[in-house]
């Protein structure tokens, strides 16, 4: 969903969206499917549900997606060392314990942190986007309840944008 979200009203298919999440396109038309049923997702309008969507994600993706945090690897920033949180929660170099999800050409290291699939390391190389929305959810599931706050507000906007291109396309 949230991949739909970030294309904000733009035509997709199964294979295109498959193509760029590294995915089949069986498995994102079941997830689409779930997402219909979880009325996450508006078949008709071919587009999420917003409201329904902000709601999981804000309250539910941390108890579905308990987060594994593991060892110091090699990874692409995400949750708060993320380029969307850039300067907001002072800055990260080497020799600060950064989360990252693993991944062999990552440029980072920090501690490995799940990712919600394991394609994600590789779709977020393509979609900045993406990147961006993820880093947000690693935020909400493994945040203090300062920083979760700010999380949600940043993964409003991003909703709100995307509810807003949808209404003018």
């Amino acid at each position: 969903m949230l991949k739909l979200t970030v294309l904000a009203g733009q035509e997709w298919t199964y294979g295109s969206i498959a193509y760029e999440l590294g995915l089949s396109s069986s498995v994102v038309h079941s997830a689409v499917k779930r997402a219909i049923q979880a009325q996450l997702f508006n078949e008709h309008e071919r587009r999420p549900r917003f409201k329904a969507l902000e709601e999981f994600l804000i309250h539910g993706v941390k108890y579905a997606f308990v987060p594994d945090v593991g060892s110091l690897t090699r990874g692409i920033p995400t949750a708060f060392a993320a380029p969307v949180f850039r300067g907001e929660f002072g800055s990260f170099d080497e020799d600060m314990n950064i989360y990252v999800w693993p991944h062999p050409r990552g440029e980072h290291r920090g501690m490995g942190l799940s990712p919600l699939h394991k394609s994600v390391p590789e779709a977020v190389e393509r979609d900045q986007a993406l990147h961006d929305a993820l880093a947000v959810l690693d935020a909400l599931r493994i945040g203090r309840a300062r920083e979760q706050r700010f999380a949600e507000n940043i993964l409003r906007e991003m909703l709100h944008h995307a509810k807003a291109q949808v209404s003018i396309c």
